[in-house]
């Protein structure tokens, strides 16, 4: 009896003081307004939108390891002999920022499992983002009113490339030095201005003598704030915009059917934080990634063999290997194709496709509605088939970029392994597009057989007079809605003579697009459940 009212006590004096200091911060904080709308904003149950958190807890990861890191790194190209305690070494001349890797590697308790978690968890981190925008492209989660995000997704994976790169070179070893020098034809094969870029960023001729105290502080100041700020603005809209979800009984276009953000979504949010920061330490303790001590200190005069970058920068080192040897003299100024076209042009109209994909997608439908439910890419052929195609050429590229070590451990020719990815790296996209294309017109055609036919279930059943066939049943009420909510806008019809030319093109890009489907039967009601499924959000009575 004692204990229970001691306890009791307890509880009450912790419920008032738990109440007078809410009521102390709200006076000053919109605590209770937070309380109220953020704290119990809903997000939809689905492990596929969990890509975004992967990404910002890898950025976290990348922030914590990074910061630790720079207490010991020491950039600059100033040289010095290496006397250290990894003996193959000693002995060497090496720049300040290849033994103060070494020193962090070998001397420094836990140096070399922090060193090897910030680069995995940068991998993790690029890679999740670029999954993320994969899904968000497959179902249409880029159409109004989130195009703007959309742009700021682009933006932050183009950014996280560049900050990848940096971190990357920052050891000064011979592999990542063999990238500088790459880095540095790039940049010098730009006409007119390349060679004068080129001369201001590595200080003169290369190797130059600024270029690694330059990128250390884009690497940990310049670069990490402007991903601080695109994550921001990201984060922002994502809770100010409704979250897209996958279609079903009850989600319609105008609600979000969820879990609340406190406390549920919050746990399972915190439990993924540690599963990621788990599996990347794993991986650094299991896992050899990046020994620079096995490469030695860059020289200028020397090449690494085996040499790939991080396989997120792989298809640019692939474009560069397929490009024919193209080159122009202007007027005394010689125009490299061979590596402008792969290194400059095509990293650019990447970028510009990826930006302006949703702005093309909205001229081509003239969709101006909003959209929150997500599309299934099968009823999408033909923007899933470009999807497909584009991952396809960035795998043949990516394989281009290590012809060498094929050609080695197979026992092939070069020349001819050369020729075969040039070929794939045209051929490849477009098989790929036809067959995807195809695969989800195929998908589609087997719901309809399933909505006149019904589910098979397995059993055969005999008729009065003999006839042996399979039982069918009705399609369950959860299917029966993703087979029939499509939101899909009408081919546009043929225009008349006469019409201009841009509004031609728009139509017969239209019909392109939308015109290969299968119409699936409904019934009037059913027509009509599905209207007001999909009928716009009215922002004037809802958040």
């Amino acid at each position: 009896m004692l204990f229970r009212r001691r306890r009791e006590r307890t509880e009450a004096d912790v419920r008032e003081k738990a109440s007078t200091g809410f009521t102390v911060l709200d006076q000053r904080l919109p605590v209770a307004e937070a309380a109220k709308g953020l704290l119990r904003k809903a997000f939809p149950d689905h492990w596929s939108f969990l890509l975004g958190e992967l990404a910002l807890y890898s950025f976290v990861l990348l922030v914590l390891t990074g910061s630790w890191l720079t207490l010991f790194f020491t950039p600059g190209a100033k040289e010095s002999v290496y006397q250290g305690c990894y003996a193959p070494l000693r002995g060497l001349r090496m720049s300040q920022a290849y033994e103060s890797t070494l020193h962090i590697s070998f001397d420094v308790r836990g140096g070399l499992l922090v060193r090897q978690m910030h680069h995995w968890a940068a991998l993790v981190f690029v890679a999740a983002i670029t999954v993320h925008m994969l899904r968000v492209f497959f179902t249409g989660a880029f159409r109004k009113p989130r195009e703007i995000n959309w742009m700021l997704g682009v933006l932050l994976f183009f950014t996280a490339l560049l900050e990848g790169f940096c971190g990357y070179s920052l050891p000064d070893d011979l592999l990542s030095g063999t990238g500088l020098r790459t880095a540095n034809t790039i940049v010098m094969s730009i006409p007119v201005v390349g060679t004068y870029l080129a001369f201001f960023a590595w200080g003169g001729p290369f190797p130059g003598h600024v270029l690694n105290d330059r990128l250390y502080i884009l690497h940990v100041l310049f670069v990490p704030g402007l991903l601080l700020a695109l994550v921001a603005v990201h984060v922002t809209l994502v809770f100010y915009l409704k979250h897209t979800q996958w279609g079903g009984p009850g989600r319609v276009n105008r609600n979000v059917v969820g879990k609340p953000l406190f406390p549920y979504f919050t746990a399972k949010s915190t439990g993924l934080f540690f599963t990621v920061c788990a599996t990347v330490a794993a991986l650094a303790a299991l896992v050899q990634i990046n020994p620079v001590w096995l490469y030695g200190p860059f020289s200028a005069d020397q090449v690494s063999t085996d040499a790939q970058p991080d396989w997120y920068v792989g298809f640019l080192e692939g474009g560069l290997r397929l490009m024919p040897p193209w080159e122009t003299t202007v007027a005394g100024h010689t125009v490299m194709w061979n590596v402008l076209l792969p290194a400059v042009v095509m990293p650019g109209l990447l970028l510009v496709l990826l930006f302006c994909y949703p702005m093309f997608e909205r001229w081509v439908t003239g969709d101006r509605g909003e959209h929150n439910l997500c599309d299934r890419p099968r009823d999408r052929p033909t923007r899933t088939a470009f999807g497909v195609a584009g991952i396809v050429w960035y795998a043949v590229l990516l394989a281009a970029g290590g012809n060498d070590v094929t050609a080695y451990t197979f026992r092939a020719s070069m020349n001819a392994l050369t020729w075969i990815f040039r070929i794939a790296v045209i051929v490849a996209p477009v098989l790929a597009f036809l067959v995807t294309k195809r695969m989800c017109l195929a998908l589609q055609s087997r719901e309809r057989h399933r909505l006149t036919r019904g589910e098979e279930t397995g059993e055969v059943v005999q008729s009065v007079y003999g006839a042996i066939a399979p039982r069918h049943e009705p399609v369950a009420p959860e299917r029966l809605y993703h087979f029939l909510a499509r939101d899909l806008p009408p081919p546009a019809p043929v225009p008349a003579p006469g019409t201009a030319r841009r509004d031609r093109l728009r139509a017969a890009l239209n019909r392109w697009y939308y015109r290969r489907r299968v119409e699936m039967p409904a019934t009037e009601e059913q027509r009509r459940h599905i209207e007001q499924a999909l009928a716009e959000p009215d922002r004037r009575t809802t958040s």
